[in-house]
């Protein structure tokens, strides 16, 4: 008979963050709740090879796997496990995918390109996958992509938590900082959260990848700058921003990006640049360097999508984890100073 609780599986691409989930599973249902046991493992060639060894007929299946680095092997895993738990009579699959790759392509910004966000869309839905769960797409619209439920969960109710948890009795000083237009809409969305003004860096780019000028819109002097944004890649863009903020009269830089990308040179410029602290979430799994740079913090990700798995198995609300009044039970471990009764 199936069982009355929720299943997790994981593949390779970010086995801390699904064991994590797993720990706080258990603390909510008073019981140990363990990851699904399966191999995911390549052949010689680099194929992909799922195996599960327990039965999972009629459960509710939990696949916690980002498309982070390597892109192309992680989506692969996700694909299979999904194709097996199906072949194995599962009753739904629902993929957990922190950071969605593929979201940067999601339309054809030139002739003869493709939009690779609706093709990957289209490859989880037929694989098996009955509802996604994922956090700050790179564009809102990539939720009308799948032909199945998506549930789109956003980081900045954890950044404010992290914000009034590290900037308590400086708060009337913090801007919050656009990196650029298109993203005013995610960077309002943290300022109105935490009652602070709002400003943009203005970039022009003459090709991809290069940023030729910017400019600050807004009085930044003597304000502690908090840059928000859902991916940094490079970090070329990031530094350079806090650069210019600096020249401008900032006191101080802070950025808050939900995935961390960090490719290539990334470590490297954000070590040596005047980012006072970058704080990114574990939606990736961070190799080593990212974990040793000084001015580079991770903040976890697990309680909230912890609670966001039990609210879809139980059939339940998962947009009241919106609410920062909802996640500051659930993250009092980490900042205890900002329990209910004691914000500041």
């Amino acid at each position: 008979m199936p069982s009355t609780d929720p299943k997790l599986m994981s593949g390779n691409a970010n086995r801390p963050l699904a064991q994590g989930i797993a720990r706080r599973m258990s603390m909510h249902r008073g019981m140990r709740v363990g990851l699904v046991d399966a191999r995911v493992e390549r052949f010689n060639d680099g194929e992909i090879f799922v195996e599960v060894f327990e039965n999972v007929r009629g459960e509710d299946m939990f696949i916690i796997q980002p498309t982070s680095n390597p892109a192309n092997d992680n989506l692969m895993e996700l694909l299979i496990m999904a194709d097996a738990l199906q072949r194995s009579s599962a009753g739904r699959i629902t993929a957990v995918i922190p950071y969605f790759g593929y979201a940067r392509q999601d339309r054809r910004t030139k002739s003869r390109s493709p939009i690779s966000a609706k093709l990957v869309a289209n490859l989880i839905a037929n694989s098996g996958v009955e509802r996604v769960l994922t956090m700050d797409l790179h564009a809102a619209q990539i939720q009308g992509f799948f032909d199945i439920p998506v549930d789109n969960l956003y980081a900045s109710p954890i950044f404010e938590l992290d914000v009034r948890h590290h900037f308590q009795g400086s708060m009337d000083d913090v801007m919050v900082v656009s990196p650029d237009v298109g993203g005013v809409t995610r960077a309002r969305e943290l300022a109105k959260r935490i009652n602070a003004p709002l400003s943009i860096v203005d970039k022009r780019r003459e090709k991809a990848g290069e940023v030729s000028e910017m400019t600050v819109i807004g009085d930044v002097s003597g304000k502690k700058c908090i840059i928000v944004d859902d991916i940094c890649d490079t970090a070329g863009t990031l530094c350079k921003a806090a650069d210019v903020l600096i020249d401008a009269g900032a006191t101080e830089v802070h950025a808050y990006i939900t995935h961390g990308v960090l490719s290539g040179p990334a470590v490297g410029r954000i070590t040596n640049s005047r980012l006072k602290s970058l704080v990114v979430t574990d939606s990736i799994d961070q190799p080593q360097p990212v974990l040793d740079c000084p001015n580079i913090r991770v903040v976890p990700t697990a309680p909230m999508l912890t609670q966001a798995i039990l609210n879809i198995w139980n059939g339940t609300s998962v947009s009241s984890l919106f609410d920062t009044d909802t996640l500051e039970p659930l993250y009092e471990p980490f900042y205890p100073s900002l329990a209910l009764g004691q914000t500041a």
